[in-house]
């Protein structure tokens, strides 16, 4: 083998060794990024539209609250599974989308919206909801038009007001539904009320999820960075004119 032929082979091997080094990088840096900064999140139920809609995909700020052992892979801190709390912890606003560990089935996420800190009570009494004796202010705005919960209509929406001043918008399909009148919910220490922005038909703490306990928070849900109507999935390229949600590219969470 001649001189020339063996420095082209070598340089052949340097090349590929560059390339693996350069995949392993990007690889640790993506699995970072994912554990400690932004983790992708995928909306797929109802229960917070108008807000989020199905087939919204979202960036979610995971040292928003700081780090727990829910906020890693496979729900385990790197060094044991024993340790609880949260490090570097900040608490959540009330108005806060937040995504969390299913208090029942810690393998399950959901995304809600957050309503009650610790001490607070929280109660809907026809229709309306009251945070520590009060209702909460809302205004009448115009009708979410379109598809919801299967259903083709035009449907009563409501901008609310918490204290603090965060608004956001609700959906109010009916006015007599069984989460329209509730017991009065006083939230323990260390954990937070949690409700859908589709009041009536969300399983969120008026219900089978409870109060979510602060360990469960996994981070704020920050901007949607893609959006279909449900016709193709993120993978499925050709499909995208038809079926993106072009107004909702890289909007904010609110």
């Amino acid at each position: 083998m001649t001189d020339t032929k063996m420095a082209a082979k070598q340089q052949q091997g340097e090349s590929w060794g560059e390339l693996a080094k350069t995949v392993i990088y990007a690889g640790l840096i993506a699995v970072v990024i994912r554990t400690f900064l932004f983790q992708p999140f995928n909306i797929p139920s109802g229960s917070m539209e108008n807000t989020l809609l199905i087939g919204d995909y979202l960036f979610v700020e995971k040292f928003s609250y700081g780090y727990s052992r829910y906020t890693f892979p496979f729900g385990a801190w790197p060094v044991g599974d024993k340790l609880h709390g949260r490090f570097m912890g900040s608490s959540p606003q009330r108005g806060d989308v937040v995504v969390f560990k299913f208090p029942q089935d810690n393998s399950t996420d959901f995304i809600k919206r957050v309503i009650g800190l610790p001490g607070d009570r929280v109660q809907m009494i026809n229709d309306v909801l009251y945070l520590n004796g009060k209702p909460v202010p809302r205004e009448r705005v115009a009708d979410y038009v379109g598809n919801l919960d299967g259903e083709e209509g035009h449907w009563t929406q409501y901008r609310e007001t918490l204290p603090g001043g965060k608004s956001y918008v609700t959906i109010d399909k009916t006015t007599d539904g069984p989460l329209d009148n509730t017991e009065v919910f006083t939230v323990p220490a260390g954990h937070y009320f949690m409700m859908g922005d589709n009041r009536d038909n969300s399983d969120d703490s008026r219900e089978a999820v409870g109060f979510v306990p602060a360990d469960n928070l996994e981070g704020k849900a920050l901007f949607r960075f893609f959006s279909t109507d449900g016709s193709a999935r993120f993978w499925e390229v050709w499909k995208w004119p038809f079926a993106v949600r072009y107004s909702r590219l890289l909007t904010l969470v609110k």
